[in-house]
């Protein structure tokens, strides 16, 4: 499985078995053309050959969508569109925050925390996603 933290200017990338439900960081996606993503997206599924795709959808502390959700829906839609994959939605809050104190933890700082940030919060959603499923 892959997993995806949707970002405007980076999406977080992490890969899972469902055999052996755990997670790990793959990488970040860090193109902003939308066709430069999707060409990598597309390399990552050709290589991890997915059963099936997780997307992280942001929402408020109390649960509501905002703007950035839309965004990620259209962005989970366009994954399915694309892989012709079923494509499932993770309730994503708070993970960025604790994939960011995770890396201050292990004295990660600057670029580095950013850079591996999304990475690790993708994580988080596809483990909350296995803790979740059946």
């Amino acid at each position: 499985m892959l997993a995806f933290d949707f970002g405007l200017k980076r999406i977080g990338v992490a890969v899972g078995e469902w055999e052996t439900r755990c997670a790990h960081p793959l990488e970040v996606v860090v193109e902003e053309a939308n066709e430069r993503r999707f060409a990598r997206i597309a390399a990552l599924v050709a290589e991890w050959r997915p059963m099936e795709l997780v997307v992280g959808l942001p929402l408020s502390l109390e649960g509501e969508a905002h703007e950035l959700t839309r965004r990620c829906r259209r962005f989970a839609n366009q994954l399915h569109g694309r892989f012709h994959l079923p494509v499932r939605l993770v309730d994503e809050r708070l993970t960025s925050a604790e994939a960011e104190t995770r890396l201050r933890e292990a004295g990660v700082h600057g670029a580095r925390r950013r850079q591996a940030m999304d990475s690790l919060a993708a994580q988080r959603i596809l483990q909350d996603y296995f803790e979740q499923s059946p």
